[in-house]
């Protein structure tokens, strides 16, 4: 579901970027507008989502997000004006990506999973991944064949076609202890009384792997989730950059639309082996040295952008691409388990999306000034190296960042709060 939806987005919307732009008359800082709606309401819906993920698991609230990405994305097909645009790219469509693309499956994931976790994401963020490869290059091959509209149209009918039934058949409600199972399959001892028994044993089992359970407010009281989101504000700048701005930037240096996609496409297949590598990688260090390996991940990302930023040329933009792929993919699924080995499960949709909340303006700024830049300069250039000075900081300061120390009192699995 992810796959299909991240595709059009996440990756799509450079692709599409250009040829909306120019047919409804916008300029590339107006035209960026919808992915700082998306951002500003990710910062809103974020909490709601990881609570009702949280509170009534994750089928209803996926399903919500399968069917309205679905929508949106048939009713671009009707857009002729600056406020469709905003209203179904922007705030439809937005809506729905926020809520369906990333919360309920990863905790999802992150309940089912606990010392298998990073392997477990690693898979997801893959098959995310490979929609930057295979979708993203479809996307621009039907903009040419079909048109920006047909091409939407196309994909919010494969997105009701195969998602709602996916979803409906797919998803459990709980984690696994409410079904007499324990997390990675692990199997019970002896069989428990009830299903209190069964999640006292997932508790047991996940403290094995030095998994601490958090409320909202437990996890807010200490210094880690602050620093946590400082970190991860500063370096969430660079992805809605490169995702809406990378092909414009590519088309403006002469390069071909196709081939541009290809070069993006690239980057995001750079990153596939490395999701899963990293969350291979996160299962098998210690929980207070996680955060060297999120530092690693910045650091890659941030020379990404320097070696071209040296010397521009479109030799250095495949290694900038391949070399920022490399940390991205790492990243992703690094930061996910890192939130689950610090904070436990019972409360990760909620503290997820809180600090979607704190991190949200920053993902808001970036397109729009990188498009502002280019409308006053005609270049990138001076937004990509500021991108670049920002993520290398978030890198070095998160080695500093110690695992929280466990909540004086604990409390029922059921409370998040």
């Amino acid at each position: 579901m992810t796959f299909w939806a991240a595709g059009f987005q996440v990756y799509g919307f450079s692709a599409l970027f250009k040829p909306i732009s120019s047919e409804l008359n916008f300029s590339r800082a107006v035209a960026s507008g919808p992915a700082a709606i998306t951002r500003l309401e990710g910062g809103f819906e974020g909490p709601i989502a990881g609570w009702a993920t949280d509170r009534f698991g994750p089928r209803w609230v996926m399903l919500f997000g399968v069917f309205f990405v679905g929508l949106s994305l048939i009713l671009m097909y009707f857009v002729n004006s600056l406020w469709a645009f905003y209203a179904i790219w922007g705030v439809m469509l937005g809506t729905a990506f926020n809520i369906l693309g990333s919360i309920p499956a990863d905790t999802a994931i992150t309940n089912w999973f606990v010392k298998k976790r990073g392997r477990a994401l690693g898979i997801k963020k893959v098959i995310d991944g490979l929609s930057g490869v295979i979708v993203l290059p479809l996307v621009a091959w039907l903009i040419i064949a079909q048109g920006w509209r047909m091409t939407c149209f196309i994909g919010g009918v494969v997105m009701l076609a195969i998602g709602v039934p996916l979803t409906w058949f797919f998803l459990r409600r709980h984690r696994p202890e409410y079904y007499g199972l324990l997390p990675d399959g692990a199997t019970l001892e002896e069989e428990a009384a009830d299903v209190d028994g069964v999640i006292e044993r997932g508790v047991e089992y996940a403290g094995e792997a030095q998994e601490v359970e958090f409320t909202l407010r437990q996890a807010m009281r200490t210094r880690t989730y602050w620093l946590l989101l400082l970190t991860q504000a500063s370096h969430s700048l660079a992805m809605p950059a490169i995702n809406i701005h990378a092909i414009p930037f590519l088309t403006d240096m002469g390069i071909d639309p196709l081939v541009a996609a290809g070069m993006m496409a690239l980057m995001v297949a750079a990153s596939i082996p490395f999701r899963f590598i990293g969350g291979f990688v996160a299962d098998r260090v210690s929980k207070d040295h996680l955060r060297f390996l999120i530092g690693a991940s910045f650091i890659m990302q941030a020379l990404g952008f320097t070696v071209f930023l040296l010397n521009q040329t479109i030799p250095m933009i495949y290694a900038w691409f391949i070399l920022y792929g490399i940390g991205m993919g790492a990243a992703f699924t690094i930061n996910i388990a890192v939130g689950g080995r610090y904070f436990g499960r019972k409360a990760f949709g909620f503290i997820r999306g809180t600090s979607m909340m704190f991190v949200t303006p920053f993902g808001i700024v970036a397109p729009i000034y990188c498009g502002w830049i280019y409308d006053t300069t005609g270049s990138y250039i001076t937004a990509f190296t500021l991108v670049a000075v920002l993520v290398a900081l978030s890198g070095v300061v998160v080695c500093f960042i110690k695992p929280p120390k466990p909540p004086v009192e604990g409390t029922d699995v059921r409370r998040i709060m």
